[in-house]
């Protein structure tokens, strides 16, 4: 375990955690019991890793802290608090002040954006990417490959408040876009976009854009033409390759090393 490149004041790490090969981890930060830390990943100054539970507080004789994993070259910026039992996969990042809560999953390549607030339960694809101020309610499901802009909102309770709590689902290679609310149970398709600011009240087909409070499908994404080339912009994946998996090989030739 490497700490040279930090001050490395009061720092706590549980003596039951795990921790790879070179990793950091920054001032006043705190990886509590049950956290597993892949190869070569950076947890910035003033982190919570692995967070107790509510029950920790009201039990704590017989408070037994859930698995907490990690994967190998992530970077948790300063401030982030990870609660117990999530799963994150390699390559993941935060920004400051971002919020995981507990049972969430996520895949490899996925990166929150700053004070995001990801309310646990919820489970993400690879290369997920959530820009900044971002709240994902409980119970949601996000495939791979999808960009969530700022200030949007997953909410999970259709007749608050209410025992229910069922959250959004999105498939793979949507785009949700700044300022949208998506309400309870709702699934958008696959290759998606969401206008900005719109109110998402119904499912969505594959390959469709909506937009307005609520949101109606307007057209066909692949009617959709780029501003700078005037071709047909989506799927965007023949568009848009920085990092991403087939930013060498091409779209097409990525889908068929899938098959």
């Amino acid at each position: 375990m490497e700490l040279s490149k930090f001050n490395n004041e009061n720092v706590q790490i549980s003596p039951s955690a795990i921790i790879g090969k070179n990793v950091r981890i920054g001032d006043r930060t705190v990886i509590y019991d049950n956290v597993v830390i892949g190869d070569n990943t950076i947890i910035s100054n003033d982190c919570l890793i692995g967070e107790p539970l509510s029950m920790y507080y009201s039990d704590v004789e017989s408070y037994v802290n859930p698995k907490t994993i990690i994967g190998s070259n992530s970077l948790i910026r300063s401030h982030t608090i990870i609660y117990a039992g999530n799963t994150i996969g390699d390559s993941f990042q935060t920004g400051h002040r971002v919020t995981v809560r507990e049972n969430t999953k996520f895949g490899n390549h996925c990166s929150l954006g700053t004070l995001d607030d990801i309310q646990g339960y919820s489970e993400f694809g690879d290369y997920c990417r959530l820009h900044s101020n971002v709240h994902i309610g409980q119970n949601s499901k996000v495939g791979s490959f999808v960009f969530i802009y700022p200030y949007v909102v997953f909410t999970n309770d259709p007749t608050p408040p209410s025992e229910i709590c069922v959250g959004p689902k999105v498939e793979d290679f949507s785009q949700i876009a700044t300022g949208s609310v998506l309400l309870p149970g709702v699934k958008v398709g696959k290759h998606c976009l969401v206008a900005a600011c719109s109110v998402v009240t119904k499912d969505i087909p594959d390959y469709q854009l909506v937009a307005g409070v609520p949101a109606i499908i307007r057209k066909d994404v692949r009617e959709i033409m780029d501003r700078e080339t005037g071709k047909a912009h989506y799927p965007w994946p023949y568009r848009f390759k920085r990092n991403m998996p087939w930013e060498v090989i091409g779209f097409d030739d990525w889908l068929e090393y899938q098959k």
